[in-house]
């Protein structure tokens, strides 16, 4: 196991992994709440008013309401998207995981490369066997950098 510290990764046993996450402040299950609460107010206004003779009230409400939902939808669709690398013995493991699909690439160690070099910003390739995965979405582009050199001291002194 390497004796250095870790930025990005966790260590777990023999294994060391990177969980990279899309920063969600609200989760898809919290937000369905809010849309049922939203709905519920929406609903309790546009019906009394219904009552009160605005007869037009609730088909637009319904159309709001349908408007929003579409929209939280597409949201959290993609609030769980991440990227998980796990280095484990002598394979690494790259999932990535884009609107509940899961792509995943296995590598063995010895012949992985992670490219790009410390002073390009754009996404880290990880290339190997005839494969490629870009990762390095869910991070801020000045540490892309960081974590491709971690990536590859981790394999290095795995």
């Amino acid at each position: 196991m390497p004796n250095f510290v870790f930025r990005f990764a966790t260590v777990q046993g023999q294994a060391i992994h990177w969980f990279l996450r899309r920063n969600c402040s609200v989760t898809p299950a919290q937000l369905g709440w809010l849309y049922a609460s939203l709905c519920v107010v929406t609903l309790t206004i546009a019906t009394f008013f219904w009552f009160q003779g605005a007869k037009l009230i609730l088909p637009f409400a319904w159309l709001e309401l349908a408007a929003v939902g579409i929209a939280f939808l597409a949201y959290a669709r993609h609030a769980t998207d991440g990227e998980h690398i796990l280095l484990q013995g002598s394979r690494l493991v790259v999932e990535l995981e884009s609107a509940g699909r899961l792509e995943r690439a296995e590598f063995h160690r010895e012949w992985v490369r992670v490219e790009p070099s410390t002073s390009d910003r754009s996404l880290i390739e990880v290339s190997g066997q005839g494969r490629r995965v870009s990762v390095g979405r869910f991070l801020r582009p000045e540490l892309r950098p960081a974590l491709a050199q971690e990536l590859r001291r981790a394999l290095r002194e795995a």
